[in-house]
């Protein structure tokens, strides 16, 4: 199982892939935030698939540096050509242990592969950096983009869950091959 424990040392502050810069979120990212949440196109697949408030964005994005502050890592802010695209990575899972991964592209740059890329490079992290022995992704059953860029990464379908009141489907992999 995942030390949730773990102390950070291993884990640098940016990474990058061939095109992605992976770096921990900063306050001054509020504002992309603010709208990257507020698309409909990229919340039609939670339980309630209404654009964030102001506050709620606010609130979620002090989630993700908190989590940096107390594990050393967590979701990256993910540039691409110079620009934020989203965030993505893994954080501690309370509800289903072990670590969880997810992303939020800005619809922009969707259909590109930076999903795929930055999944890979969060698996590699994971794996090799961090030791994980599972890594877990949840998907809504009708958001077939996310399902085929998990099952392209090697996930496999795991189970069934309720997350927020919504069916949700859980996907695992429990080792990574580069």
């Amino acid at each position: 199982m995942f030390d949730k424990e773990f102390n950070g040392a291993a884990s640098p502050t940016v990474r990058h892939t061939a095109r992605l810069s992976l770096r921990a979120p900063a306050p001054t990212d509020i504002h992309f935030l603010t709208e990257l949440f507020s698309r409909p196109e990229l919340v039609a697949h939670r339980p309630v698939p209404r654009p964030d408030s102001p506050e709620e964005s606010t609130a979620r994005l002090a989630r993700d540096i908190g989590h940096w502050k107390d594990h050393g890592f967590g979701r990256w802010a993910v540039e691409a050509n110079g620009a934020l695209i989203g965030f993505g990575g893994v954080t501690v899972s309370q509800e289903f242990g072990g670590l969880n991964l997810s992303y939020h592209l800005h619809p922009e740059s969707w259909g590109q592969g930076y999903a795929t890329e930055l999944v890979r490079e969060t698996l590699t992290f994971a794996f090799y950096d961090l030791h994980a022995e599972r890594v877990i992704g949840l998907v809504r059953p009708i958001n077939v983009a996310s399902k085929r860029i998990l099952e392209k990464c090697g996930f496999h379908f795991d189970r069934g869950v309720m997350l927020h009141g919504a069916p949700t489907n859980m996907y695992a992999l429990d080792e990574f091959r580069t």
